[in-house]
């Protein structure tokens, strides 16, 4: 189903981008929507039946809407996933969302894992080598692993750059085995 998510995120993305509307913004509303979904488990099942009329289901989005300050725009995008059945894909069309608002603006998320916790200082000259190496600005999330030894692995997407000591040492075994 990333296909469908992807382009329901794609097209709420021309919409933001379109209209100017703060994409932070529209993603905290969003996310909003998303803990009210999880918090309630009785509105999901209202939202993803398809034997309730569409009006009662956007009656009761609009309450939700008003309670949450939802900008126009997002209250419509909830409306048309509710209508075309999407409500069981919100998360996962959120997250899409976030990924193409990040791509549209350059920014690139990476997941760096230490084998110890970095400095500010470091962290911030890992950052700056990932965005000269990608061309777009860094996301980055920092996490420990000390199975790494030494060093640090970044992912990027599907592409992993391993500079960990345990890496090193798996392609020297294997240098030795061949």
């Amino acid at each position: 189903m990333a296909v469908v998510s992807s382009r329901y995120a794609s097209a709420f993305a021309d919409v933001i981008f379109e209209r100017k509307i703060s994409a932070s913004q529209a993603l905290q509303e969003l996310n909003s929507v998303l803990a009210v979904l999880d918090e309630n488990a009785n509105l999901r099942i209202v939202w993803e039946n398809p034997a309730i009329p569409g009006d009662q289901k956007r009656a009761l989005l609009d309450a939700i809407a008003a309670r949450l300050g939802l900008s126009r725009p997002t209250r419509n995008f909830v409306a048309v996933l509710m209508d075309h059945r999407r409500i069981p894909l919100f998360a996962e069309i959120v997250q899409d969302v976030q990924h193409e608002i990040d791509r549209r603006l350059g920014f690139a998320e990476a997941e760096i894992t230490s084998a110890r916790e970095l400095s500010d200082n470091e962290k911030r000259i890992l950052e700056r080598q990932i965005e000269n190496m990608t061309g777009k600005k860094v996301r980055a999330q920092y996490q420990r692993d000390q199975k790494l030894i030494g060093g640090a692995v970044v992912r990027l997407g599907s592409t992993v750059y391993d500079g960990s000591v345990r890496g090193q040492l798996e392609k020297l075994k294997e240098q030795l085995s061949s």
